[in-house]
């Protein structure tokens, strides 16, 4: 029987994770991965730890965990596939099965003839479309060449100044890393909020807050005209529509395209996001092509549309389905949540599953909520607080996605909720789940079943909630609210909403005092973490007051900063 050929065009993730699960399952397949770049496989996230100084050597991002070089030797030796590096493909002949191949180094062209074609193409850095990207110190962080220049440029040139376009992932990763080097940095977004695609409005507001308070200066709503730099050809200045940054080394994080180029001249059908259309089996429009990774795009679990969200996680599955498609064993990739995580500026933060905003523009009618809680027993002397947001579809309670953002541990509880969204739960199951306890871990009710709680005595009509943006935005268009702060007497001197409106009577006297409270007047309720504030709201509620809220995510999700 004739072996199988497998040629695979890209290296980096998705590629060495297709070659690799094919060899496991097809020990005599001829198997061939081209890699344009010197490097075939490499831990691209791990860059900004690179930049940071916490990854001393990059090398250490090309090592297996038992500290084997993932390099050309490397994979012939453990698993006996070809790596053909610094080497193109330019064209791909579907009627003869054969790619072609230059060897960028000299030239030299030939062709590979092939059975099954792999394409883990990847993507590029978006580069806007303004002058002086050409200009020395003006970085993507898209390769461990750009760490490595930009790392040289610090310690050799006297970089003090650094200006990141673009506040996404890849931005917020970089500010954390060159801040961490002492530098000033100013992040630049043409967008009204840090985090655009990751976090809806009220917790970027947070986030952008706590940010300012690292020193880092956070310029939204901006759109950046061009770049200056000196006689030398060096980045000096960013000029924005609304005047100069000035800057010793820049950053350009505007996200990335999927790479297509290729499969668009072999007349492979694109999808509507521009990325490479494939199949559940991750096949594309020729049944002998397959395509993963960052260059393709996946079906999104809740929505059911086509999405393109380029992540490694994907990616490492991408290549595993396809290995086990091409040794016959018919897997599908269901699709995926765009289940996103990071850490910067002591941080973690994340989302899984639709945003607030996302659901809405689909047509969901939507319930949100914010929850503040501590990623542990309050008492234990590691515990951090965190702010959970639950998005959920208000008639049926179904969980539609979930974001979370703290000093703690925020990236369980979002694996938990994309576990849930993966299995169709509501939020009566979120309340119920079974979830491991013990004081260095959680909370005896964890935050993500304090959450379901929550939702559930929203729908049940137990109380009404109000989100920290919209009592902000009441408070600053001149409303006839009554804001009653329950929390006891030292909390609101240390921190407090400073406004004529506010009245403080702690939890514990609130029965004896009612009648300082205007009956006639909407009542909105708060303390630091919310669950004082529905409690008051209940107690209201059931002394026959007729409008009443309290405040989701109490004080602690407020998005300015409050006085003593």
């Amino acid at each position: 029987m004739q072996k199988q050929r497998i040629v695979v065009i890209g290296g980096v993730a998705t590629g060495p994770k297709v070659a690799a699960r094919a060899r496991r399952l097809d020990a005599e397949a001829e198997i061939t991965v081209v890699e344009r770049g010197a490097l075939v496989s490499y831990g691209n996230c791990g860059l900004p730890y690179y930049l940071s100084g916490l990854v001393s050597n990059l090398l250490e991002l090309r090592r297996t965990p038992a500290g084997l070089l993932r390099d050309e030797a490397y994979f012939w030796e453990q698993k006996r596939i070809r790596v053909l590096t610094g080497t193109l493909a330019t064209d791909i002949d579907r009627g003869r099965k054969k790619v072609a191949i230059a060897n960028l180094a000299t030239g030299e062209t030939s062709t590979l003839p092939y059975d099954k074609l792999v394409l883990a193409t990847g993507a590029h850095p978006v580069l806007p479309p303004f002058a002086g990207l050409e200009l020395k110190g003006v970085f993507t962080l898209n390769h461990p060449v750009d760490a490595e220049q930009m790392v040289t440029d610090i310690k050799t040139l006297g970089v003090k100044r650094v200006t990141i376009i673009g506040a996404g992932g890849i931005g917020l990763e970089a500010a954390d890393a060159l801040s961490t080097r002492r530098l000033q940095v100013t992040m630049v977004e043409r967008l009204p909020q840090v985090l655009p695609s990751v976090l809806d409005q009220d917790l970027a507001t947070i986030f952008t807050r706590h940010l300012e308070r690292q020193g880092v200066r956070i310029l939204t709503g901006l759109r950046v005209l061009g770049l200056e730099g000196d006689a030398s050809g060096r980045v000096r200045r960013v000029v924005t529509e609304t005047g100069v940054e000035e800057a010793d080394l820049v950053v350009v994080a505007c996200g990335v395209r999927p790479n297509v180029e290729l499969a668009r001249s072999a007349g492979l059908a694109l999808g509507e996001t521009g990325a490479i259309a494939v199949d559940q089996y991750l096949r594309t429009s020729d049944p002998d092509i397959h395509a993963g990774g960052d260059c393709v795009q996946n079906r999104h679990l809740i929505s059911g549309q086509m999405v393109y969200v380029p992540l490694a996680s994907t990616a490492a599955r991408h290549g595993r389905v396809i290995g086990d498609n091409l040794a016959g064993h018919a897997v599908r990739f269901p699709g995926i949540l765009g289940t996103t995580v990071l850490q910067a500026f002591d941080y973690n933060l994340g989302r899984t599953g639709l945003s607030e905003r996302e659901a809405r523009g689909l047509g969901y009618q939507v319930m949100a909520t914010l929850v503040s809680g501590s990623d542990s027993s309050h008492f234990h002397p590691w515990h951090g607080r965190l702010i959970l947001k639950l998005v959920v579809e208000a008639e049926s309670g179904r969980l539609l996605g979930a974001q979370a953002i703290g000093p703690s541990e925020v990236v369980k509880r979002l694996d938990v909720l994309a576990t849930a969204l993966t299995l169709g739960a509501t939020v009566d199951d979120l309340a119920s789940l079974d979830l491991g306890y013990a004081p260095p871990f959680s909370t005896p009710l964890d935050v993500v079943s304090q959450a379901g709680h929550v939702v559930q005595n929203l729908r049940r009509g137990l109380a009404k909630g109000i989100s920290p943006l919209a009592l902000k935005q009441k408070l600053a268009d001149g409303a006839d609210v009554q804001v009653l702060d329950v929390r006891q007497p030292e909390e609101v001197r240390g921190r407090s909403i400073k406004d004529r409106r506010v009245t403080s009577i702690p939890l514990g006297n609130l029965r004896e005092r009612l009648n300082e409270l205007d009956r006639a007047r909407e009542v909105i309720t708060l303390c630091e973490l919310g669950v004082r504030g529905y409690e008051a709201a209940r107690i209201l509620t059931q002394e026959g007051f007729s409008s009443v809220r309290f405040l989701s995510g109490g004080l602690a999700a407020w998005p300015d900063d409050l006085e003593g």
